[in-house]
């Protein structure tokens, strides 16, 4: 098992929503998982312009990808998320405080950098997540 220590520096201040600053690793191997959109096993989208359904099927997407190589979210030491529309970041943090802790029960959640692009491979999908994880 990896150690996986999660910080925030005094120095850095509190974190702006459901993520930390720091992330230490001790590990044998790392995962790296592509950016998730909201696409199912078959290529379709899930959830059409429903923000809150992409985002849930983003994070199964990522589950299902950390479960095929037998890591969980405790595996997890960093997200890079992609949004297309900056009217979507109150409902991105809103999904993170309702949906991470179950996700993170100790309550260290991994950094995450977010970031406002232009669009995603397909101009349907809202949402995309890279991860980043330590075995």
């Amino acid at each position: 098992m990896p150690d996986i220590r999660i910080a925030n520096p005094d120095a850095l201040g509190k974190p702006l929503g459901q993520y930390s600053h720091v992330t230490r690793v001790k590990a044998s191997e790392f995962l790296f998982i592509a950016g998730m959109v909201a696409a199912d096993a078959a290529g379709n989208l899930v959830g059409g312009d429903d923000f809150d359904a992409q985002c849930a099927q983003v994070f199964r997407n990522v589950e299902a990808a950390l479960r095929s190589e037998g890591a969980g979210w405790g595996n997890v030491v960093q997200f890079t998320t992609y949004l297309v529309h900056s009217q979507d970041i109150a409902k991105f943090m809103a999904f993170r405080k309702r949906e991470l802790p179950g996700m993170f029960p100790n309550g260290a959640y991994p950094p995450n950098t977010l970031l406002m692009i232009d669009r995603l491979v397909h101009e349907a999908f809202l949402i995309e997540v890279q991860t980043v994880a330590a075995l």
